[in-house]
């Protein structure tokens, strides 16, 4: 059933939006379908993606006029960081997509082996390998979108505010270089900590004069992805089903599901609140405790962002139906970037949906107040990065 809520378009904060429940089919197996066409079943990738991998090969019936995406849209992806724990399996998942013609892989080294393994599987896109600062120009040119995972994993005892030093300046760089040469990508951030370096992309921005906050995403989807699994498993709901949206940001008390809002509708006691807010909050630390020092969260981190990379492509070929969660500049709060369910399209966010903080429990608006703080300083952390290197870069 349609279920219409509240939107608010970035610049214009009002209006209505109906959200059908549709999907689209894209993969039988590892083998392109003939078709790529809206249905009602959810990919593996969850409600809003288009990746799918089923053991037997299925007819995809063909989809309504106004409704289809061509099967011959295509778009250029750049992954940056592509030789690590999360850029290798993220290349694999999105060298699935039937919407993706060409894929560019760069790392500072080890990026030709992995872009040779990968260029065998049997999917179109071609894969193209780019090593060092000297091509990453090259990289970039004619993307469309790019993904930026590079950076350091978080070790046992490590903060995401630990990382900040060494992946801000890994952000900025790379950043610089998407400005200068594919200003009008979409770019999707998922370094960490993802609360202050989405900021710093958009100061980077700024400064080159390119900045477009429609086009910029901070990757929150695995926040997503936990909170769906959680309360799937809790609540004993089949796991296609549940969407949970999660707003504020993307570290620790920032990360808050709206359990409230979940869909279908199901109720919490308030111990079964308090142990899966804490458990979506604390899901990162988990991994990384359980791997003890031999990395983080790099598979279902890749998985969140394929959806992410997924819906995006949808979003440009076409379907007006793409929603997701994603940390962007915002007007829901008085912060300038907050985390909430957004409405994609060819150009974008298209409008951020106010209407899941909307009668929210006691438990979920104390929880976003006390939020606040902490957020606000990222992000003021991010932006002051950007401020001192440009000023330091100026003094004689």
């Amino acid at each position: 059933m349609a279920s219409t809520v509240t939107a608010n378009s970035v610049g214009t904060q009002s209006g209505l939006i109906s959200k059908p429940s549709h999907d689209i089919a894209s993969y039988s197996g590892l083998k392109a379908a003939a078709s790529i066409s809206f249905e009602s079943r959810s990919s593996f990738l969850g409600q809003n993606a288009s990746l799918r991998s089923s053991i037997a090969p299925r007819i995809v019936p063909k989809a309504k006029s106004g409704s289809q995406i061509s099967p011959e849209a295509s778009y250029k992806v750049a992954v940056l960081g592509a030789a690590g724990g999360i850029g290798q399996p993220l290349g694999l998942l999105i060298k699935m997509s039937p919407l993706v013609s060409a894929l560019h892989l760069y790392d500072i080294a080890n990026v030709k082996g992995v872009a040779a393994d990968l260029s065998h599987c049997n999917t179109p896109s071609q894969v193209l390998d780019f090593t060092g600062p000297s091509e990453l120009a090259n990289c970039l040119k004619g993307v469309d979108i790019v993904v930026i995972p590079a950076g350091v994993p978080r070790k046992p005892g490590m903060t995401r505010d630990d990382l900040f030093n060494i992946n801000a300046s890994i952000v900025k760089t790379l950043v610089e270089a998407v400005a200068d040469n594919c200003p009008e990508a979409f770019i999707h951030i998922i370094s960490n900590p993802v609360n202050s370096t989405v900021p710093i992309a958009a100061e980077v921005l700024k400064q080159k004069g390119v900045y477009n906050p429609k086009k910029l995403f901070g990757v929150t989807t695995l926040d997503v992805v936990r909170a769906n699994t959680f309360v799937a498993q809790k609540k004993n709901l089949k796991l296609i089903d549940v969407d949970v949206p999660v707003v504020g940001g993307h570290a620790g008390i920032t990360i808050l599901p709206l359990l409230s809002k979940t869909r279908p509708s199901v109720t919490f006691t308030n111990e079964e609140t308090e142990e899966l807010t804490k458990r979506i909050q604390n899901a990162g630390t988990e991994v990384v405790e359980a791997k003890a020092g031999a990395g983080s969260a790099t598979l279902s981190m890749a998985y969140a962002a394929a959806r992410f990379v997924e819906s995006s492509l949808r979003a440009l070929a076409g379907d007006p139906d793409v929603y997701e969660c994603t940390f962007v500049q915002s007007e829901l709060t008085e912060l300038p970037f907050f985390a909430s369910r957004v409405k994609l399209g060819k150009n974008g966010v298209e409008s951020i949906i106010s209407a899941d903080l909307e009668g929210v429990t006691e438990y979920e608006a104390k929880a976003l107040e006390a939020l606040k703080p902490e957020l606000k300083a990222s992000i003021e952390k991010g932006i002051e990065f950007v401020h001192k290197q440009q000023a330091a870069a100026t003094s004689p």
